[in-house]
Parts: C-alpha cells; structure tokens; sequence
C-alpha cells in the first residue's frame, strides 16, 4: 500500500486516529529525509490541536523506539531514572542522580537539550569544561557499572526518532502537546533500559503544563503508556510558579548544584530533591520504606558521598572534576548586573515563563536549532511567591557577556513579579504524588 503524507496529514488534521502503519510510515520516512521538515512540522501541528488516542500515543512512543537500539540491564541492576517536565532552574537531575547512585541506585539516563523557556540537563552538563554526552550503548553501560550513574543525549542508535522531533517541536510551537511529551518522555525512558521511571510533573506559570487537572491527564498517559512496556512509574506533582533555587543559567545551574551537594542550604532544591530521591528508592527497592530512604539520602550528602559520585561522573565522562573545589572553572560571564526593584510589596505570583524567554535573548536558551549558547549567562534571583521586596532592594542579578542586552532583560525579568500590598502566604512545593 502506497502512502501519501499529505493525506495522513489531512487525516490527523480532521481528528482521525492514525493507524501503526501509516505513523511508522511517516515518522520511518521523515527519518530517512523522505518526508520535509515542513511536513513533519505540519503533522506535530494536527496533533497538538486534534490530540491522540492513547493507543495512538503508545504506538507512538513504539515507533520512536525501534528507531534505534534498545539497552537492557539485568532485572537484577533494578534499574530507576527520573524525568522532569522542564522547568526554569530546574536541575534537579543533576544533584538528584549522584545522590541516588551514591545511596546503590544505578540510573540510566537520556536525556534532552533546552525546550522552550526552560533549560535543557544536557546544556548545563556540556558547560563543564570537557564534559561529554554522545557515548555508544556499551560505554553507557560501562560507566553506570562503574559509577552508578550516566546521563547522555539521544543518538543515532537511541531513539533517533525522538531527537530530531524533540528538536523541531521546540521551534514550531508544539512543545505543550501531552501526546508528544508522553510520547518523547516515555520513548527514551524505556529504550534506555529504566525498570522504574519517577516523573517529576512541573505546574505552574514557570511549567509548560499550568494546571494540576491538565497535569494529571499528562500522568495518567505516562503511567499506563510505562504499564503497556513493562516498567513501573511514579508521579510526583510539583509547583513551578516560582524559579526553582537562586541560578538560572547553564554554568550557574552547576554551581548550584555544587554548593548544594556541599551541604548549602536552599529550601525549595532541599524539598524537591529528597522527595524525588525516596520516591526513587522506593521503587527499586534499595530501600524498603520512607525514612529507611531519607537517612541514605541525609547520609550520602553530608559523608560528600555524593558529591564525590559526582564528581567520579564528571571524570567519566570526560569533564574536569576540579570544578567542585573550584567553581570559577567554570564558563565566567564578564558582566554581573543587579535587578533593582522599582515597587514594594508582597510577591503575588512570578511569570517564570516570561523570565526563562528574557534569558534566551542573553544566551541562557536556544531562539533556533542551530543558536549557540552562551553557557556563563544567566541570572540569579533568590525571591519567592510570598515574599516581600523593597523599592530600592537589589533582588537578583544578570550575568551576561553584552552589558547593553543583560541590561535590556532587567525590565523583562522585574515585570514578571506581580506585588501587591498585602502579605501573601507562601505556597507548597510539591502538590501531590501518583503511583
């Protein structure tokens, strides 16, 4: 049978549920540079506005994986990752796997570069002087055995599919659509070889989902598509309203997570961490219940356990560890702008969105495929929803490398903050958990 992708368009385009053949045959085709960009752009459009079954979204997610290899571990290895849903300054991950691994975990992960206004792991990661992500299969392995932990980029072998469509969804505005993300998320997780998935679902004004009821169809997809292939999942719901720690920013994520495994305190990365760690535990078993799970946690940060895993995956992976007792070498922006309030009053709510787009435009994020990142840039803002700010008060600063475009954002980055002048109470930071 001879297929047109002008008509499987049409046909998704009008609501139709698309068969495995003719969505093998488009995304196989596209893959082999048979099918445009513009083609494929025009189908991740019928489907963010016409949606998919969920058999279409699991027969989906099957084609993105035998685009490619698949990794299996022993069930022995009881292998467990985590993936979030993006949020700005989230990176969790990166303090969340050594620490996991440190406790007797082993994580495989895949994971992606910046998509839309948030940052991507594998951006903050490759701002490590030498650090690599594009290892084979048998390297992968090699280094999780060694270390417990290793986190690479999709490849031509490892869901193929996934990463040319990932990237084109982040410039052709269909990044929301809870098909695609179920789909990418639960492609990579299972090719990568994870027994047990933790989703961390980010809602809220900084997250690419607003709404817990939207976020809970989001994880029900996540966790029948993880039932469908074998592999258990978790859902923790957490609250991205405000920017998560102080960073944004690929290096100035790193630092963070730096301090923070040396101990520092920062309420919200604290909260969030530990959660998704016990979660993770719990479900590969190295732990048998909740606080069993929380004193490994305690144990492996304040022993420097893991930050010494860390720093072993560094090295691994071929970046230079040194970064961990010397955070200048990291990339250094030239300029360090302040964010002078110009209003008092209590933090009602933060567009986190509007500040992850202001970031992009001093190098923090990506305006096209091929933008090149300015790994130094970024900005550091210490206040919450609920705090109270001064006229005058220096809230935060641009780290930028062009004086004149940090200084451009400021305005950008101030008028994300809503202030009223009553006192505003604080919100929870993880709203609920799925399993």
């Amino acid at each position: 049978m001879i297929l047109n992708p002008v008509e499987l368009i049409i046909k998704k385009k009008t609501g139709k549920e698309l068969t495995q053949t003719e969505l093998e045959y488009f995304i196989n085709s596209y893959i082999n540079n048979e099918i445009p960009e513009y083609q494929m752009s025009a189908m991740l459009m019928a489907i963010y506005f016409k949606s998919m079954k969920i058999e279409e979204i699991q027969t989906l997610a099957k084609v993105y994986i035998e685009s490619g290899k698949q990794i299996t571990f022993p069930k022995s290895d009881k292998t467990v990752d985590k993936h979030s849903t993006g949020g700005v300054g989230d990176k969790i991950t990166i303090m969340l796997a050594p620490i996991v691994a440190a406790c007797g975990g082993k994580i495989p992960m895949i994971s992606g570069r910046g998509l839309g206004h948030t940052g991507g792991t594998l951006d903050k990661l490759e701002s490590i002087p030498g650090f690599r992500t594009d290892f084979n299969d048998t390297e992968f392995k090699e280094i999780i055995e060694k270390v417990g932990f290793c986190i690479i980029s999709q490849s031509e072998e490892l869901v193929p599919a996934d990463r040319r469509i990932y990237a084109l969804r982040d410039v052709t505005g269909t990044v929301e659509s809870l098909p695609l993300i179920t789909a990418s998320i639960m492609s990579k997780k299972i090719a990568e070889g994870a027994q047990n998935l933790v989703i961390d679902l980010k809602i809220g004004s900084g997250a690419f989902i607003k709404d817990l009821e939207t976020g809970k169809e989001l994880a029900n997809l996540l966790i029948k598509t993880g039932v469908k292939f074998g592999q258990k999942v978790s859902v923790v719901f957490s609250n991205m309203n405000s920017p998560l720690g102080g960073y944004i920013g690929n290096a100035l994520e790193i630092k963070e997570t730096i301090e923070y495994l040396q101990g520092k305190d920062i309420p919200d990365i604290d909260i969030l961490t530990k959660t998704l760690a016990v979660e993770m535990l719990l479900l590969s078993e190295v732990a048998a219940t909740e606080e069993e799970a929380m004193t490994m946690i305690e144990d492996v940060i304040k022993s420097g356990k893991a930050l010494e895993c860390f720093k072993d995956s560094i090295a691994a992976q071929g970046g230079n560890p040194g970064i961990c007792d010397d955070v200048s070498l990291l990339p250094q922006a030239k300029y360090k702008i302040p964010i002078i309030s110009q209003r008092s009053g209590w933090i009602n709510s933060i567009n986190s969105q509007q500040i992850g787009y202001a970031l992009i435009e001093i190098g923090a994020g990506r305006k096209t495929l091929d933008s090149k990142l300015d790994y130094s840039s970024g900005a550091y803002l210490t206040k919450k929803i609920g705090d109270e700010i001064s006229e005058g008060e220096t809230i935060g600063y641009v780290f930028c490398n062009n004086k004149s475009e940090g200084e451009n954002i400021i305005p950008k980055i101030l008028n994300s903050y809503e202030l009223i002048n009553e006192k505003v109470q604080k919100e929870n930071l993880i709203l609920e958990i799925l399993k």
